[in-house]
Formats: C-alpha cells, sequence, structure tokens
C-alpha cells in the first residue's frame, strides 16, 4: 500500500472506514467524514453483507469456514431490529450502532477544526453538484465552470450503477455482483421498516449513545404515518 501511494504522483485520495481516533491527523490532510441516516446505512449494510462472497473473504483472510455452515440470514426488519439492541462495543464491531455513534461522535467533536469536514449523504444526493463545489473549494481544486455538469452527472447514482464493473471498489473479487453495491442510495427505507414505538426506541437508544445535535444534523426532519 505504502508502495502504491509513493508512486502517486498527483494528490492523493486514500478512503478508511476507520474512526479518526485510529488514523494519523495530520495538518496537511484533510479528513472528509461523510455521514448517513445510521437507520440507512444498517438496511445499506445489511444488503451488502448479502453481496458478499463470505467463502472468497474467508479465502483471501485464510481463515475456514464455519462449523456448520454459514448461518441462516435474518428477515431484513428481524436483523435491524436486532442491529439497534446489539450492544457489541465499537471495539469489537465498528458497523454495530455503538461502533457507527462511535465514529461519528469523534469526527463531529472535530467538526470545528480547519481540516476536518463533515458531509451528509442526503446533500451528496439532494444537490450533489452544490455538494462537490463545497468540497472543491474547501480542497482548493479549481474547476471550470462549464464542467460542473459533467462531473455532477458523472457521480450522480444511476451514472454511478451503469459503470459498475468499473467503479465498484472490488480489487479482490468479493462481491457476487458489482451491480449490486449500487442497489439503490434512497433515504428513507430504515424508519419505513418500525413502527411507530420501534422508532421511538431507536430514537431513545440512539440519545444514549451520541450528542444530541449529531442526532439532529443526522436524522433530519422526517415524517411518518
Amino acid at each position: 500500500m505504502f508502495a502504491a501511494l509513493n508512486a502517486q504522483k498527483h494528490r492523493r485520495f486514500i478512503k478508511t472506514h476507520t474512526p479518526l481516533d485510529g488514523i494519523p491527523i495530520d495538518p496537511r490532510v484533510t479528513y472528509i467524514v461523510a455521514g448517513r441516516h445510521p437507520l440507512d446505512m444498517a438496511v445499506s449494510l445489511y444488503h451488502q453483507n448479502a453481496n458478499i462472497d463470505h467463502a472468497r473473504l474467508y479465502q483471501l483472510l485464510g481463515l475456514f469456514e464455519p462449523d456448520g455452515g454459514w448461518p441462516e440470514r435474518l428477515p431484513l426488519r428481524e436483523w435491524l431490529l436486532r442491529w439497534i439492541d446489539n450492544d457489541a462495543s465499537p471495539g469489537e464491531r465498528l458497523d454495530s450502532i455503538r461502533g457507527v455513534m462511535w465514529h461519528l461522535s469523534g469526527a463531529w467533536k472535530r467538526r470545528h477544526e480547519p481540516n476536518v469536514v463533515l458531509m451528509h449523504y442526503d446533500d451528496l444526493s439532494s444537490d450533489i453538484e452544490g455538494a462537490m463545489r463545497r468540497l472543491a473549494s474547501l480542497l482548493g481544486i479549481t474547476v471550470a465552470t462549464d464542467t460542473w455538469p459533467i462531473l455532477a452527472k458523472a457521480a450522480s447514482f444511476d451514472q454511478m450503477r451503469a459503470r459498475a464493473e468499473v467503479l465498484a471498489p472490488d480489487p479482490m473479487g468479493i462481491f457476487r455482483s458489482r451491480t449490486a453495491f449500487f442497489r439503490q442510495g434512497q433515504s428513507g427505507s430504515g424508519c419505513e421498516l418500525l413502527t411507530p414505538a420501534e422508532r421511538t426506541h431507536y430514537f431513545e437508544r440512539t440519545a444514549q449513545l451520541a450528542p444530541s445535535d449529531l442526532l439532529a444534523w443526522l436524522h433530519r426532519e422526517r415524517a411518518f404515518g
């Protein structure tokens, strides 16, 4: 990895799922942290996990398949309710509800630092050109005016899905389908799966795990019948 990065002559972009407290903080680096409604993130996680060839993944990691085979897959709604109540620590599972809140809370505390930028998935979806222009300004990147519509179209969900074979991050071949990596790209599906009482329980749970201003930023205003 270091050799590949050192060979690059252009400005480098490094992607990681590691929270900011787990990587070096360097004033020469801009840290862009993407946040999403946690329930939508969880639904996406559920479907992405279904798209992974776990036998191939275990092979790459040098692990043996579980005794008795792979566990039976839970229905999405049941899995989501368990995810909300799962108490696994961030150290055990970064994709647990506690892990997600730990990750985002750490970035939220640093949001006023000059080289830490938080972006919300809904902003990237609803105003992709505006979000791109904001990032370009923060990163000191100059883009010709007539180029913006081209860039915004290329970064749209439909265009990325159409080019999944090229764009899906799968160098080791662990996805069953690269197209399925770009599944839907919409927000709100997580909340829609829950009853009003279950949503109330979710909000009570997250209130114990993250500051209220972060949660307001993450959840946004949404109405449900």
